[in-house]
């Protein structure tokens, strides 16, 4: 099943069953399929509340949980949907403030499947009309949603008017689909992954993004401009830094001075910023500084730098502080550093899977004083462990392998810091197995 996904609720089950035997197991990109999916459900994407949609390859699940966390401060009732799930499907889908329920998911996907006819959709596309009829038949303020794969043709993208778009951290991911060759897109790799993501943007919507390579904003400005959508750029239109403690933002219209995220890792602030920029350059749904500093605060995203608590996976390392993240690419692999630089000597539990970059996401941990031993991610295609710790050990690390996350919490149980990242389906493993599931 795509994503590991399986439920132990025998309706969601049979009908993830279903949705195995008839779509083609495998992320398929383009709008057509959606969009006849869609149409035979009777267009539940035109009765949709206001909706902020955000692409980027870092940072978008965060920035997301940002804007979900400020709008119910501010007292609005907001749908949000995200992937991967980490534990449960469920977690994709959250209803008006809450994680769909089983009963309603049961249903919603025996209605999608069977309207699916010969279609053939994917497990992401099933998802995304799944999420659009909940997020349709139930009233709220706002709708939030996490682009799964690029942006330009992802099935988040039949959204036709949204009320503002966002666009996170960049880098070179999924290159396998990003890369493509493509007469009509940009040869450089940057400037293609930027053209990819900016495939969101629509007439008159703002386009609010970060900062880039030159590259990078050369073919959001052009995409946007192709799609008459106005970019609002970081340190151009709006601005932000962190200092004396706090999230100082600016643009032409206002200073705030706000929290810092309680999410650690210091790339968080600019999550935090960007939701804020998307919230202060829409003209709909309006909020509070009050809103935006309690938002901030209590925003929580499992799995990104998380410390772990008490559980039957922790138990085997009692004496050591173990934090988990879902993190899989260089780019996420140098904002780990940067949280792991003042921590001393830490053993890191890694698994990554086959199709992302070892020596890439290793080069950017060079010099750490790391021990790494390496695992599987389960239950996917991942790089051996005995690669990675050769790989590891070219690197400057001492490095060792082990069977799964629970031999390798066994052998670390010593460290005085432990850190399980690599991989979002070895994050979501290590929550099942720790008792600590999403809600």
């Amino acid at each position: 099943m795509a994503d590991g996904a399986t439920s132990t609720h025998a309706g969601v089950q049979a009908q993830l069953d279903r949705l195995a035997m008839l779509s083609p197991g495998r992320d398929v990109l383009g709008l057509s399929r959606i969009s006849a999916l869609l149409d035979a459900l009777g267009n539940p994407e035109r009765q949709l509340p206001p909706q902020f949609h955000v692409a980027g390859t870092n940072g978008k699940g965060s920035t997301c949980t940002f804007l979900r966390a400020i709008l119910e401060a501010q007292g609005y009732r907001v749908h949000l949907f995200t992937s991967p799930h980490l534990v449960r499907y469920n977690e994709r889908i959250r209803v008006a403030g809450s994680l769909i329920e089983d009963e309603a998911l049961s249903a919603l996907l025996t209605e999608v499947l069977d309207a699916s006819g010969d279609i053939q959709p994917s497990f992401f596309e099933v998802t995304t009309a799944v999420a659009m009829l909940a997020f349709a038949r139930t009233p709220a303020d706002a709708c939030i949603f996490e682009v799964g794969l690029g942006g330009r043709l992802d099935a988040t993208n039949i959204l036709a008017r949204p009320l503002v778009c966002g666009i996170a951290g960049l880098a070179i991911d999924h290159k396998e689909f990003l890369l493509a060759p493509d007469p009509d897109t940009p040869s450089d790799p940057f400037a293609r992954i930027a053209f990819e993501k900016a495939g969101i943007a629509k007439a008159g919507t703002p386009l609010v993004t970060q900062s880039y390579s030159a590259p990078m904003e050369q073919a959001i400005a052009d995409a946007a401009a192709k799609a008459g959508a106005p970019v609002v750029a970081r340190d151009r239109d709006w601005f932000a830094e962190t200092s004396d403690g706090a999230l100082q933002y600016r643009d032409a219209a206002c200073t705030l001075s706000l929290p810092l995220p309680m999410l650690p890792g210091a790339h968080q602030a600019d999550n935090a910023a960007l939701a804020v920029a998307m919230l202060r350059f829409q003209d709909r749904l309006p909020v509070s500084v009050d809103a935006m500093a309690s938002g901030i605060k209590s925003a929580r995203w499992p799995a990104r730098l998380q410390r772990l608590g008490a559980g039957s996976l922790t138990a085997h390392m009692p004496a050591s502080e173990v934090w988990l993240d879902g993190g899989h690419n260089p780019h996420a692999a140098r904002e780990i550093r940067r949280f792991l630089e003042d921590k001393g000597p830490v053993t890191l539990i890694f698994g990554l899977l086959s199709n992302k970059e070892l020596d890439g996401y290793l080069a950017e941990l060079r010099g750490l004083p790391l021990h790494i031993i390496a695992i599987p991610v389960p239950d996917h295609m991942s790089h051996n462990p005995d690669r990675i710790a050769k790989s590891a050990q070219d690197f400057g690390f001492t490095a060792q392998s082990a069977a799964n996350v629970e031999d390798a919490a066994r052998l670390a149980q010593q460290a005085p810091v432990i850190l399980i990242a690599g991989s979002l389906y070895l994050a979501g493993e290590v929550l099942r197995l720790n008792g600590e599931w999403p809600v």
